[in-house]
């Protein structure tokens, strides 16, 4: 058995498409959605996640404004900025890039942020939302990594009700989010999250149809652990120093030989990591959308 390849690269050109089109319907009622990015110093991934960002709205038609403070800027400076990004009428959306620098208050950060506006998902209150949302649509951001994960596998047909889902992690970023996704009424899998002090984590993967792992530790899942078939979401990533050439390659939390083993399975690079930045745009345009009602 060789796994079927969850693209999200591919995956995440086709919904590029349809946001596309609903970028243009609100243009033509007078609407352009607008991302913005607030980055504090310069720390050369968070400066490569944002500009790739900036190159996907600039795909989708999706306006975009940058917002950069020096390493040196105090919490009043980060609120001023966040502040006047909850006001700018221009911005439909918009992402406080993590890490901040030593110092600065990541979490009162995040709260300060217009829920409305919170185009990762991750506001508390939009997380209260989802705990609540346990039918019916969800007026309010998704968190895009697990609502990425839900996606790729929906849209390459794995089947998810009454699917037994073990989630390896327990991290906000995915982890305690994700179970929420996947056990409403309308996807219906039933969902064991597992996580570092997991008693015999193998024997939970095991026994089940999809598995996230979500944890950033390279290779942790083997191909002994997955049941033959299932559906494997590799998340986590770890950047290994390639020493002969000074640059990075990535690994994801799943073993290569997994391939051999399971249906379905997301590669690292190019599975859930393109498909969490196209639901940033989709939580930027749905707000767009939301606001017009």
């Amino acid at each position: 058995m060789t796994a079927q390849r969850l693209d999200g690269v591919a995956t995440a050109a086709t919904v590029k498409a349809e946001l596309r089109a609903r970028v243009d319907a609100l243009r033509g009622v007078g609407v352009t959605p607008g991302l913005a990015t607030l980055m504090v110093g310069d720390d050369p991934a968070s400066r490569s996640y944002v500009s790739g960002k900036h190159r996907d709205c600039d795909e989708v038609g999706i306006a975009s404004v940058r917002v950069e403070l020096p390493a040196s800027a105090t919490n009043a400076d980060v609120h001023a900025a966040i502040r006047d990004l909850n006001a700018a009428r221009e911005v439909t959306g918009f992402i406080v890039q993590l890490p901040l620098p030593a110092g600065l208050d990541e979490q009162a950060m995040l709260e300060a942020i217009d829920p409305a506006k919170d185009a990762d998902g991750l506001h508390p209150t939009n997380l209260g939302r989802l705990v609540l949302g346990v039918q019916g649509p969800i007026d309010a951001p998704l968190p895009c990594t697990p609502t990425a994960c839900v996606q790729l596998l929906a849209r390459h047909g794995v089947p998810l009700a009454g699917a037994e889902v073990c989630v390896i992690g327990r991290g906000l970023t995915v982890g305690r989010s994700i179970g929420l996704l996947l056990t409403r009424r309308g996807v219906d899998a039933t969902v064991t999250l597992t996580h570092s002090r997991t008693p015999d984590l193998a024997e939970h993967v095991r026994t089940a149809d999809v598995v996230v792992a979500a944890v950033g530790r390279p290779h942790l899942v083997q191909p002994e652990w997955i049941k033959p078939g299932a559906a494997v979401l590799d998340v986590g990533i770890t950047r290994e120093r390639v020493l002969d050439n000074g640059k990075a390659r990535l690994l994801g939390d799943v073993h290569p030989g997994v391939a051999d083993v399971a249906g379905w399975l997301s590669p690292v690079p190019g599975g859930v990591g393109p498909m969490t930045r196209v639901m940033l745009l989709d939580n930027v345009v749905s707000a767009a959308e939301r606001a017009l009602l």
